[in-house]
């Protein structure tokens, strides 16, 4: 252990209690939507952190944010070793989720610089922008792996049914440069993400650091119910064509509909929209958006077509219509084994107890690994919460992460 640069634990864990404070909400939870408010105050806030520490940030057309570390005797034409995750959070979540990677990333790039610790290669900490989807799954990494064309973004509307655009807009961010956003491969050398793990295995067993091997595919798409709008009380319940008692069947056949596929297969849904939405009206309209997801691409096929399924055999027994709209769907991936070897050297070179695992969340990281060698660092989570205010890292637990990830970032940035 002697002579490996180590992360400033406190200064790590005042700015996870300072970042939480964005856009918490009266119940104790974090609504830091993308492009909201409480999003852009955070960025601010974290462009700040950076601009102290004497490292360079910039923003692309999707808000997207690099910041660059170029240490002694780097060469700034080599590829970079990147890092990152997202600030942005789910309504009512919890402060540790995308923030701790982020906030890991900064404090290993303050440490290099401050320990003026000579690498070959230049590194670099990306926060990317609304990964947990309120306009598109993973949006930012996607806009920097994939691209986006100015008639796709145009098209995009938020869980609100705010434009894309307009969002973009209010951010200050330009619309136009938002369809020029894509990095090329020889840009990135290898990308390591720290994350919380959002499940229960690491805190059960023990374990200090998780070595994922994995990420699940995930889908997204709405299902449309359409009826007829009709008196509530003078309507007999024969005569209904109600959109949400097709959209109720629908949803409690889904668990089967999952396990019909495999027992990793998932399928949630987490928003309706009914019109006429009133009490003394019979639904019209019944919309409801899904996220599904599997480790398989064959299996996520085979959900989608079970979702189909489904959703049919719902509106025929309610003699009404059903449409099923997929969007893009983000494929499952391994992750690079080599990185996997990085990090549990790290780990191990530290002291730390880890074991490899598969990531049943969606990641940055398998956007990443379409052009780069990609792997991921998961830390507990306490309970196995996420996605809400209970959601808690240990400050011990976020410490030995961060310090795993600046050893792999310092290991990486050596290779030849």
């Amino acid at each position: 252990m002697a002579g490996l640069v180590r992360v400033d634990g406190e200064r790590l864990t005042a700015d996870q209690r300072e970042l939480s404070a964005f856009g918490r909400t009266p119940s104790g939870g974090v609504s830091r939507t993308s492009y909201s408010p409480a999003d852009l105050d955070a960025r601010r806030w974290f462009a700040a952190r950076c601009t102290d520490a004497g490292l360079s940030v910039r923003t692309d057309g999707l808000g997207n944010v690099m910041v660059r570390l170029s240490p002694p005797g780097a060469d700034p034409s080599r590829p970079a070793v990147w890092t990152g995750s997202h600030l942005d959070s789910v309504p009512e979540g919890g402060g540790y989720d995308g923030a701790a990677g982020v906030l890991s990333g900064l404090e290993c790039l303050r440490r290099l610089a401050e320990e003026r610790v000579a690498l070959p290669r230049p590194v670099q900490l990306v926060v990317f922008a609304d990964e947990e989807g309120c306009y598109h799954h993973l949006f930012g990494s996607t806009g920097l792996t994939r691209g986006f064309t100015s008639e796709q973004l145009a098209g995009r509307r938020g869980r609100d049914g705010t434009r894309l655009v307009d969002a973009l807009i209010a951010a200050g961010l330009d619309p136009d440069a938002a369809a020029r956003t894509g990095i090329s491969p020889a840009e990135v050398h290898a990308y390591v993400e720290l994350h919380i793990e959002q499940g229960p295995v690491l805190e059960s067993a023990g374990i200090d650091i998780g070595v994922v091997t994995s990420i699940v595919g995930i889908g997204g798409g709405t299902v449309r119910f359409t009826g007829r709008a009709d008196h509530a009380g003078t309507t007999p319940m024969p005569a209904r064509r109600d959109a949400l008692r097709a959209a109720g069947h629908f949803l409690t056949r889904l668990p089967a509909a999952a396990a019909g596929v495999s027992e990793q297969a998932v399928i949630t849904c987490g928003l309706i929209d009914v019109t006429p939405a009133a009490t003394n009206v019979v639904p019209a309209t019944a919309e409801l958006q899904l996220d599904y997801r599997d480790t398989d691409m064959s299996r996520m096929q085979a959900l989608a077509d079970a979702i189909v399924r489904t959703a049919q055999a719902a509106a025929q027994e309610c003699t009404l219509t059903a449409e099923v709209h997929f969007e893009d769907t983000v494929e499952p991936v391994l992750l690079d084994a080599g990185v996997e070897d990085v990090v549990e050297q790290s780990a191990a070179s530290l002291g730390y107890s880890s074991r490899r695992m598969p990531s049943g969340a969606g990641h940055d990281a398998q956007n990443m690994a379409r052009i780069a060698r990609a792997g991921m660092i998961f830390v507990p989570s306490a309970g196995g919460r996420s996605h809400t205010k209970e959601e808690y890292t240990s400050p011990g637990d976020l410490e030995r992460g961060a310090n795993v990830l600046l050893e792999t970032l310092t290991r990486l940035a050596r290779d030849d």
